[in-house]
């Protein structure tokens, strides 16, 4: 054992990015400056970030989870949460539509579809000609996913789809919904998972949701009445939905939790500003010590939950299971996301409650970072879970 210990090379992790990854996050950045410079119009006007969205489409941001023979980039989810960063550190609201439509629509068709409807959809979801939404939820079905009452019913070569979905993130942007609904009785494996385009009859899109943040973000009802789904959009087999929609969570958190480090940064930097720009005529920091505090435990936590994420998101790349990890990455970054955004507005003080401040704007958009894609209570019950009965 002594001969062995002094003579193996000393095990370090690597904790910084490729060269690639670093040279995919500066062109993430240079887009950001180009075309997210109208985060607080869109905010304002509660305006979809059309423009900003078809300039990320021809840069190949809208395909980075898709198999290059698809023609996506292939990049994955650890290159995906490192775009997500830098793009919700400038405009939420941008930065979700593209988190949906890659990591909980185009993830989810690479792993779960068959060949025959890759090639049928993917080529218009990687050029950004349509996008994808997720619709998982339903009024009596929010935590509790199982309890969806939306129908699917086998009539010859197709179903009869009906029910309503309820807070669909770019639900009446999108063209390509992925629509969970009850095809048996069993309250798990009756649970299936289809593909339902925009234009078919008897899709439509309801209410629009009036919201506190991601204003610029719609999220809207769709409704589904005696849609004719053909059986060659089923998503596997019947009865794998809920186990589809669990597997695709995982890396749907991923992209919350980078959302997260996104509006923590954003609100770090801009603490970080505020106290550099206090000084006495000599140049020495005026700044409270307070302050300092606070910005030095929000910074160390930023990194911290950077490698958090970092780590799940590695794992589901390596085709591993990640659901503990992604939900305490989710958990903790976006708890770190409300902290960060109520001590900047109050740091700043009156200007930092001021509409037009964005510091205003990270703490309305930084609040659903804690209910989306799992509550905090349920992040906490995915992890004891995980911990106690690990799979």
């Amino acid at each position: 054992m002594t001969s062995l210990m002094t003579s193996s090379p000393i095990q370090v992790p690597d904790f910084q990015l490729t060269p690639e990854l670093q040279t995919f996050r500066s062109f993430v950045r240079d887009y950001t400056q180009k075309h997210l410079g109208n985060a607080a119009r869109y905010d304002a006007e509660t305006k979809f970030p059309r423009d900003a969205v078809e300039a990320a489409a021809k840069l190949g941001l809208l395909r980075t989870t898709v198999a290059k023979e698809h023609g996506g980039t292939a990049m994955g989810n650890l290159a995906s949460c490192v775009m997500l960063e830098e793009i919700n550190a400038v405009c939420v609201s941008t930065g979700v539509t593209i988190s949906v439509h890659n990591s909980l629509v185009n993830s989810l068709l690479g792993k779960w579809c068959n060949e025959a409807q890759k090639r049928r959809w993917f080529p218009k979801l990687v050029t950004g000609e349509w996008l994808g939404a997720y619709c998982l939820s339903e009024a009596f079905s929010g935590s509790d996913a199982a309890a969806l009452r939306c129908e699917a019913k086998r009539e010859g070569n197709h179903y009869v789809m009906n029910g309503a979905k309820l807070w669909i993130t770019t639900g009446s942007e999108a063209k390509l919904f992925v629509i969970f609904a009850r095809t048996g009785p069993d309250r798990v494996k009756g649970i299936s998972a289809f593909v339902v385009e925009r234009d078919w009859p008897g899709v439509g899109v309801g209410k629009k949701e009036r919201k506190l943040g991601l204003r610029g973000s719609p999220t809207t009802e769709i409704v589904c009445e005696n849609v004719k789904v053909p059986a060659d959009c089923l998503i596997a087999q019947e009865g794998q939905g809920f186990t589809i929609a669990l597997d695709t969570l995982d890396g749907g958190r991923l992209g919350i939790a980078s959302q997260s480090l996104g509006i923590a940064r954003a609100a770090v930097e801009m603490i970080r500003d505020h106290l550099a720009a206090q000084v006495d005529p000599k140049g020495r920091s005026t700044s409270s010590q307070p302050d300092q505090w606070m910005l030095a435990d929000l910074a160390a936590d930023l990194d911290a939950y950077r490698f958090l994420t970092w780590r799940a998101a590695i794992l589901r790349d390596q085709g591993v299971r990640c659901s503990t990890e992604a939900a305490m990455a989710k958990s903790c970054a976006s708890r770190l996301a409300n902290r960060a955004a109520r001590a900047a507005v109050s740091i700043l003080g009156l200007a930092g409650a001021d509409g037009t401040n964005p510091a205003e704007r990270l703490l309305r958009d930084a609040r659903i970072t804690e209910i989306y894609e799992g509550a905090t209570d349920i992040q906490r019950l995915v992890i004891a879970r995980g911990l106690v009965a690990p799979a």
